[in-house]
């Protein structure tokens, strides 16, 4: 079988998917969302073996949550694609924050063994190391200010807590 090639890294990577759709978040204050999605496949790249995972999808919504019968249906588009498992979890994750824009976001992929290895890879918003490269676009990074939220707060565009 020949080596890993640049090709197989960034396959999966920028392929178009479902569009991810949101409804308006009612609640001003933090709660937090869990998604399990037990079922996940993807392809390998470099084998075209399937790949299982249970995907968890951890989120503290700003003004928006995901819509779930669209994100089924993103999800659901992988098991066709060829993608390393590093990879789907930064996908979803960027994919997720560039709809969303959430307050808080991690997605973990605990990935079935293959060949006696099993993998579970981990990836958060905002991204915890100092100037760690990210899959996330400036323009989000910049709404997540505290003057923002504060500026968003006193603007009463939100419903209040009751």
């Amino acid at each position: 079988m020949p080596r890993y090639t640049d090709r197989h890294a960034a396959s999966g990577v920028r392929d178009a998917l479902p569009k991810l759709e949101t409804w308006p978040s009612q609640y001003p204050s933090d709660y937090e969302v869990v998604i399990t999605i037990p079922e996940f496949t993807s392809i390998c790249p470099k084998t075209g073996l399937p790949d299982f995972a249970t995907l968890t999808v951890t989120y503290v919504p700003d003004r928006r949550c995901v819509e779930l019968k669209s994100l089924k249906e993103y999800v659901n588009a992988y098991r066709s694609l060829g993608i390393f498992n590093e990879n789907v979890v930064n996908r979803v994750l960027g994919d997720l924050v560039r709809t969303l824009a959430p307050r808080r976001m991690a997605v973990r992929g605990v990935f079935t063994p293959r060949g006696g290895i099993q993998t579970t890879i981990d990836a958060r918003f905002p991204h915890t190391e100092k100037g760690a490269p990210g899959v996330i676009s400036a323009r989000v990074s910049r709404r997540r200010s505290p003057a923002a939220s504060s500026r968003r707060s006193s603007a009463g565009d939100r419903p209040k807590a009751r």
